[in-house]
């Protein structure tokens, strides 16, 4: 069918998917096969019972197959490595406004800025913290630990 059609596999299947497992009433195709995943040994037939009052009729596309697990961890990190920069970016805008502040009303602070994007985890705003004190756009208060100064 892919070579008579010219239409890539990957699109074949998805297409192939929503003509013979979309809704019961939907069905435009039989098919003989198991499973979700459309094999290259499956049998498609037009569906003679399917019947319809409209003269035009939408099909609801079957979206593929979820990501594969290569992708899943590539937009995990992707995910991960954005957030980092958010919750740096969090951290120098309340350090900003504020100049000095202790380390649980920062991490308040943080969590308060970004729960609307996503809940950050304290352990994150603690590593990103450090990593902003290495790179000298923070610094610990001399008298108390738990303190941080904002360095201009």
């Amino acid at each position: 069918m892919a070579s008579e059609t010219q239409i890539p596999d990957k699109e074949l299947k998805r297409s192939l998917l929503s003509l013979a497992m979309g809704k019961t009433t939907q069905r435009i195709l039989c098919r003989r096969g198991h499973g979700r995943e459309i094999e290259n040994t499956d049998e498609f037939w037009v569906n003679d019972a399917f019947t319809s009052k409209l003269t035009r009729i939408k099909i609801q596309m079957v979206s593929g197959r979820a990501e594969a697990e290569p992708e899943r961890k590539e937009t995990r990190s992707r995910i991960d490595e954005d957030r980092k920069h958010e919750v740096e970016a969090a951290v120098v805008r309340v350090m900003k406004a504020r100049k000095k502040l202790l380390h649980n009303v920062l991490v308040a602070e943080v969590t308060q800025q970004l729960k609307h994007r996503f809940m950050p985890n304290p352990q994150l705003i603690k590593k990103r913290i450090e990593s902003l004190i290495e790179r000298d756009y923070l610094a610990r208060d001399k008298n108390d630990h738990r303190c941080y100064e904002y360095v201009a």
